[in-house]
């Protein structure tokens, strides 16, 4: 062998745990917790943990830090997920297809939690990104779909990125807080889990190369909502410094501790116990738990629209309620929104989210059936709302496209952006809507709801069954997770590749549309947000 050929062999092979795209071992990647020990991988040099446990707790009891463990905890897999009030056994071929979810299994003890780092033990401090899940509040989890995978986001930015499974539906929601000090806290424990997750960051997430002082919390959907939740929970304060929010801005008030203690009543009864009977509860299978939860909400609800109570598109939930302590205020109440005067925000949607066309079964309809559903919806608005549209959105050519805009959470992103702006001496907002259109089945599912997620994550590669994989697609994504990564940094979403991005004022409405070719619009729907809120 001549000399050269073996000094080569001999560079490659001393090199070669760098360039190793999967690394594992009994005593590699092992980080300390102030529960014990885990052990991870590396994939593409990002070492990588899943389902370690941040807290435990009991049956509608608050969380408590996890049992500690004295050998190296093997973190290598996702934990368990919430369980579901309905699980799933049946899916819609096509849907399945672009949205490609992992269920996972579920268990009660959920409280699990996931990071992706470039860097270990080497005192490095970089910016955490905390990703809470969709799925309302009722489903969900940090490994629902392939776009929330950490590692591309984690790489491309030098951050680290967290995600979660707490407690959801009636685990998570159910006031029992009338029939004893245990269950004081019961109808927010899912809000309380993920205040838990964000103080085990705080104190564990500098050995895995964070930042305890930089965490953003950013969720989508369900998730968003939960942001919006966590930045009004006073004892969440302090445990993260900036907000995104995608797709998850409502406009509706919370339950109040009168009506949970109410739904709380009839679970009981529906499950045959008497109030001094109420421990027993811990014990009931969760099925039969859930069957009685699902009957009491809709015998409530009945009772509640009855008494002429708006209960929205979505009807009674299970979800965060106004206690008067643990969660003090209502959303659009001026002091819940000076809780995150200090957070820096960015908040948006996607242009058409939970598509009428899709819904209805009409994603090719003509321009006649277009006019006849719309005249449906909007009756004596009809003709304004399709002037609104058309105005807003002036380039549209489907006949479809009228009636695909997003008309349930874009109202509430800009009511959330201006009364965050309107807040004198505040941290910036910035407002995005996701336009970009997905080729994916002839373009039948243009933005709908989720489509930013594996641009967000820039994980385009993952996610070509929403995607299409096109060269487009990775441009874009490329715009977009660098935006998010740089406000993680400082609270700045601006970049080189994007037009200059201006915060939010009342006046201005500055928005940044991300598409093929990203640009800024001022107010640009205005008069059709104006028609939605007759």
């Amino acid at each position: 062998m001549k000399k050269r050929s073996l000094l080569s062999l001999l560079v490659l092979l001393a090199f070669a745990p760098l360039f190793a795209q999967l690394q594992t071992g009994e005593n590699f990647a092992v980080v300390s917790t102030n529960s014990g020990k885990v052990r991870g991988y590396a994939h593409n040099a990002i070492y990588t943990y899943k389902g370690i446990p941040y807290a435990e707790a009991k049956r509608f009891e608050a969380p408590q830090k996890p049992k500690p463990w004295s050998d190296v905890r093997s973190s290598l897999t996702y934990g368990p997920v919430a369980p579901l009030m309905t699980p799933t056994t049946s899916v819609q071929d096509e849907s399945e297809f672009v949205f490609h979810h992992d269920w996972g299994y579920a268990s009660e003890d959920c409280l699990r939690l996931n990071i992706w780092t470039p860097g270990i033990n080497d005192g490095k401090k970089r910016p955490v990104l905390f990703w809470i899940h969709g799925g309302g509040y009722v489903a969900g989890s940090s490994q629902e779909l392939p776009s929330y995978d950490g590692e591309n986001l984690a790489k491309k930015g030098d951050v680290v990125v967290v995600s979660i499974n707490h407690r959801l539906n009636i685990l998570g929601f159910l006031d029992l807080s009338a029939y004893g000090d245990q269950f004081k806290n019961s109808a927010n424990l899912s809000v309380l889990d993920m205040v838990a997750a964000l103080e085990w960051v705080r104190d564990n997430i500098s050995n895995f190369g964070g930042d305890a002082n930089n965490v953003t919390i950013f969720g989508q959907s369900g998730g968003g909502a939960k942001v919006n939740t966590l930045m009004m929970t006073p004892t969440a304060k302090g445990l993260f410094s900036k907000a995104i929010n995608q797709s998850g801005a409502f406009l509706r008030d919370m339950l109040t501790k009168a009506e949970t203690q109410r739904i709380g009543a009839a679970v009981l009864k529906n499950l045959g116990l008497q109030p001094n009977q109420v421990d027993s509860i811990q014990k009931i299978p969760f099925a039969t738990l859930s069957e009685a939860g699902m009957k009491a909400l809709r015998t409530v609800g009945e009772e509640m629209k009855a008494e002429g109570k708006n209960l929205g598109m979505f009807g009674l939930s299970w979800g965060p309620s106004m206690d008067g302590s643990f969660l003090p205020y209502q959303f659009s109440d001026p002091k819940a929104v000076a809780l995150y005067k200090d957070v820096p925000l960015m908040i948006g949607t996607v242009k058409n989210e939970f598509m009428a066309s899709l819904m209805s079964g009409m994603p090719n309809a003509t321009a006649e059936q277009v006019d006849e559903y719309i005249n449906k919806q909007q009756k004596d608005k009809a003709s304004a709302y399709k002037a609104a549209v058309k105005k807003a959105y002036p380039n549209d050519t489907k006949p479809s496209d009228l009636m695909d805009v997003d008309a349930i959470f874009r109202p509430g992103a800009v009511a959330q952006a201006k009364a965050k702006a309107s807040i004198a001496g505040g941290a910036p907002v910035y407002a995005y809507l996701f336009s970009w259109q997905s080729p994916v089945l002839d373009g039948k599912y243009k933005a709908v709801h989720c489509m930013e997620l594996p641009f967000v994550f820039n994980n385009i590669a993952r996610c070509e069954e929403m995607t299409g994989g096109t060269k487009e697609a990775y441009a874009l994504a490329d715009k977009v997770s660098q935006a998010w990564i740089n406000f993680a940094k400082n609270g700045n979403p601006n970049h080189p590749g994007l037009p200059q991005w201006d915060k939010y004022t009342v006046e201005k409405g500055a928005t940044m549309f991300f598409d093929n070719k990203c640009s800024i619009g001022f107010h640009h729907d205005a008069d059709l947000l104006e028609l939605l809120a007759k």
